[in-house]
């Protein structure tokens, strides 16, 4: 089921370091096994929960994908403050990038696939950018209550999201960060 957009207001729930407690960015980093040359990509960035870690990750470009300006002006303003330089701003909807095709190493999308209305077309953008060999992580709320995430009937049930995304990607591990959290680390070919 497509949820409603996280909206740009409560962007402050982003940067909540309970987060932290469910899901670390630097364990995101090194399930990606990201190098300090990687090209990498968050679509979804929102204010930059694991944007600012990735792009310190790697001396590399990192695309910041989001489809709410106001987002990617909070993370424009955190990354001056970091003084961290190796970030491109996008203002696009997930399933229309318009970056260059295959030319991502390591990618994610947190906590947005549930709102995203054209997920077959998501899906295909994000083969589309990623080069051979490389790795995305789609991370999403595991059909359960908990104190952070959206509605439980907004979020998607981690045996249908990995069903779903076998069928289109092939190598795809379902992983556990937390009870409430599960990523699906896709290897293309």
């Amino acid at each position: 089921m497509t949820g409603h957009r996280f909206h740009y207001e409560h962007a402050e729930r982003l940067l909540d370091p309970k987060r932290k407690e469910w899901i670390d960015p630097q364990r995101v980093i090194s399930m990606l096994s990201v190098k300090p040359d990687d090209t990498v990509v968050d679509l979804g960035a929102g204010n930059g929960y694991f944007t600012i870690p990735l792009a310190q990750a790697t001396n590399g470009k990192v695309y910041a994908v989001d489809v709410q300006p106001e987002m990617i002006e909070l993370l424009k303003q955190r990354a001056a403050k970091l003084a961290v330089t190796n970030i491109e701003y996008r203002v696009a909807d997930v399933a229309s990038t318009a970056l260059p095709s295959h030319s991502v190493d390591k990618g994610i999308m947190a906590f947005v696939f549930h709102e995203v209305e054209q997920k077959e077309a998501a899906l295909d953008e994000i083969r589309r950018v990623m080069r051979p060999n490389g790795q995305f992580l789609l991370i999403e709320w595991e059909t359960m209550e908990s104190e952070m995430g959206p509605p439980l009937h907004e979020r998607i049930p981690s045996e249908e999201l990995f069903s779903y995304v076998k069928q289109k990607a092939g190598n795809v591990e379902l992983v556990r960060f937390h009870p409430a959290v599960y990523g699906l680390l896709i290897r293309w070919e």
